[in-house]
C-alpha cells in the first residue's frame, strides 16, 4: 500500500534522507520513529507529494507520487503536526470546503461531515469559529479532515501533539478501531504511543533506517542484552558499585527508592549465571535482596540501543559543516528550514 525505494533527499551538500526502503502492507498501523532531525517529516512530505525526492520513488496504493501525483493524494488523508485550519472558518464550513476539494458528491457531503464529527467526538462544535477552539478540538478536526474522503492511506504527524490525557485516550483508540480499513503511518516522538498503538515500529536515524519490525522481533534480534531488577535493601551506592564490578554488567540505575530498599535496573549482557553472581553479591555482602527479576526490553530500550549503535559507528560525530543541529538544511537555505522541519 505504502512502497518507499532507495529514497534520498538532498538539500545543497546536506542529506535528510538517505537512500531508504521500506513499506507498508494494507491495513496495518506502523509507526514511524526517530529523534528530531532523523528524517521523518522530510519523508512523510515525499510520500505526501510536498517535496519531490532527489533519488528513488515513492507509491501509495499503486500510484507514484512523483508522476501520478493526483491519484496518489486522492487516496491519503494527512494531518501534519500543525493541523491545516482557517481560524475565520466555522468547523461545519470547513469540512464542507475540504469536502468539495476533495471531490466527494454533493449530495454525500452532509453524511461524511456527520460520520467524522461523531468518530471524532467534535459534533458539540460544529458551528463554532476553528479560531475560537481548544489545541485539543483543532486537532481532532484535523482527524476529521483527514477522514472526510474515506481515503485508502492515513499518514499521521504527531496526532496527539498537544492533547490532555483523556483526549489522547481517545485518539489512540480512534486510530487502533482505523486498522485494517485504513492503512497507517503514524510518526511521533511519544514512544508509549507507538507501543499501544502500532503492530510494526520502522526506526530511524540521521536520515537511515535503522530497524522495521515488531517490537517483539526487534527484542529478540537485540540478544546481546537483558535487564534484571533488584529489590534491595542497602546503601544504594554502595549496592551499585558492587554490582558494577560485575564484568557482564553495562549499567546499574536507580528505579525508585522506599525506605531503606532501592528497585535497580542492571543491564546485563546476556548470561544464564550472571542473575545468580548478582545475587551472590548481594547477600554475601549482608545486604537483602527481596526480589529479582527479569525485564522484557521496553521501545525505549529497543529505540536507545539502535540509535546509540549507529552514533558509536559513525564515531559520534555530529552535523556535517553547513548542517543545523537537527539534522536538516541550513535555516537559510530552504524553505523548509524557515518552517522548521524536524526531518
Amino acid at each position: 500500500m505504502i512502497r518507499v525505494e532507495g529514497v534520498t533527499k538532498r538539500y545543497g551538500p546536506t542529506t535528510a534522507v538517505d537512500n531508504i526502503s521500506f513499506e507498508v502492507e494494507r491495513g496495518e498501523i506502523v509507526g514511524f520513529l526517530g529523534p528530531n532531525g532523523a528524517g521523518k517529516t522530510t519523508t512523510m512530505r515525499i510520500l505526501t507529494g510536498f517535496l519531490p525526492p532527489t533519488r528513488g520513488a515513492a507509491s501509495v496504493a499503486g500510484f507514484d507520487v512523483a508522476t501520478q501525483p493526483i491519484e496518489a493524494k486522492s487516496r491519503i488523508g494527512y494531518l501534519p503536526e500543525s493541523p491545516p485550519l482557517y481560524p475565520e472558518m466555522s468547523v461545519i464550513d470547513y469540512l464542507r470546503f475540504v469536502a468539495s476539494i476533495k471531490h466527494i458528491p454533493r449530495k454525500e457531503i452532509p453524511k461524511r461531515i456527520d460520520a467524522v464529527l461523531e468518530r471524532t467526538s467534535t459534533t458539540d462544535v460544529r458551528d463554532k469559529l476553528l479560531g475560537k477552539l481548544s489545541k485539543g478540538y483543532r486537532q481532532r478536526i484535523g482527524l476529521a479532515q483527514a477522514l472526510i474522503h474515506a481515503p485508502e492511506v492515513l499518514i499521521f504527524d504527531e496526532p496527539t501533539s498537544g492533547l490532555d490525557p483523556k483526549q489522547i485516550i481517545e485518539v489512540r483508540e480512534l486510530i487502533r478501531s482505523l486498522a485494517g480499513e485504513h492503512t497507517i503511518l503514524l510518526s511521533t516522538h511519544i514512544l508509549p504511543e507507538v507501543a499501544s498503538t502500532c503492530g510494526r515500529v520502522i526506526i530511524i536515524n540521521e536520515g537511515r533506517i535503522e530497524a522495521s519490525d515488531s517490537l517483539d522481533n526487534l527484542t529478540a534480534r537485540l540478544e546481546g542484552a537483558t535487564a534484571l531488577l533488584l529489590d534491595v535493601e542497602g546503601p544504594p551506592d554502595e549496592v551499585r558499585r558492587a554490582l558494577e564490578l560485575d564484568l557482564a554488567v553495562r549499567s546499574v540505575a536507580e528505579e525508585s527508592r522506599l525506605g531503606d530498599r532501592t528497585a535497580l535496573r542492571v543491564e546485563v549482557d546476556k548470561d544464564d549465571r550472571v542473575a545468580r553472581r548478582l545475587a551472590a553479591v548481594v547477600v554475601n555482602s549482608g545486604w537483602g535482596l527481596y526480589g529479582m527479576r527479569s525485564l522484557g526490553m521496553s521501545l525505549e530500550d529497543i529505540f536507545l540501543q539502535l540509535t546509540s549503535q549507529e552514533e558509536q559507528a559513525n564515531g559520534g560525530e555530529g552535523p556535517a559543516a553547513g548542517q543545523g543541529s537537527d539534522g536538516g538544511a541550513p535555516a537559510a537555505d530552504t524553505a523548509e528550514g524557515q518552517e522548521g522541519d524536524d526531518r
